[in-house]
């Protein structure tokens, strides 16, 4: 029932949003990228900018924006927190049909930031991936910023988690069953 009172714009949003739930959606609107319900309510908190709606009363859509012009410097200080973004853009020109066609051009994590005006340079930016065995595993680094690629096996839990700290990761990655 709510699905139908939806508009074709909100409902490809959330056709979106429901392939890439753990990310915040940014959403692009002509000149602005907006994020809609929860991702509105902890985008607007993290970046410290005004959360207002899409509609009044019980049919209130949360939603923030930014422009697009500034987006880059928005989805940096997500990464910065930790989120996982999705860039959600215009893939042909309005007018053309009745709802522009939209598609996710971009998916950004803490660990795989490429840009130079949001990473410095004078320290790595290392995404960690490890492999448990019955004690300790296997670890790799890489530093996707410049290749760098660091592997090797640890012999216990605790050396692991110690080699972890020491790289200053960005993000984990862990297989689906490890705890």
């Amino acid at each position: 029932e709510i699905a139908q009172a939806l508009t074709p714009m909100m409902r490809q949003y959330l056709e979106t949003k429901a392939r890439y739930p753990d990310a915040l959606l940014f959403f692009r609107l002509g000149d602005f990228y907006e994020l809609f319900f929860e991702d509105a309510v902890a985008a607007a908190e993290a970046l410290q900018i005004t959360l207002t709606s899409r509609a009044k009363g019980d049919g209130r859509v949360p939603m923030c924006g930014v422009p697009h012009h500034a987006a880059r410097g928005y989805v940096a200080k997500l990464l910065e927190k930790g989120f996982k973004v999705a860039i959600c853009d215009q893939v042909e020109e309005p007018g053309k049909s009745a709802i522009v066609r939209r598609e996710v051009t971009r998916v950004v994590t803490p660990g795989m930031g490429l840009d130079d005006q949001v990473l410095d340079p004078r320290e790595a930016s290392y995404l960690g991936a490890v492999a448990l065995g019955p004690a300790g595993g296997g670890l790799a680094l890489l530093d996707a910023s410049t290749g760098e690629l660091r592997v090797g096996e640890v012999p216990d839990d605790a050396r692991l988690v110690d080699e972890l700290r020491r790289a200053g990761i960005r993000e984990l990655l862990l297989s689906d069953g490890a705890d």
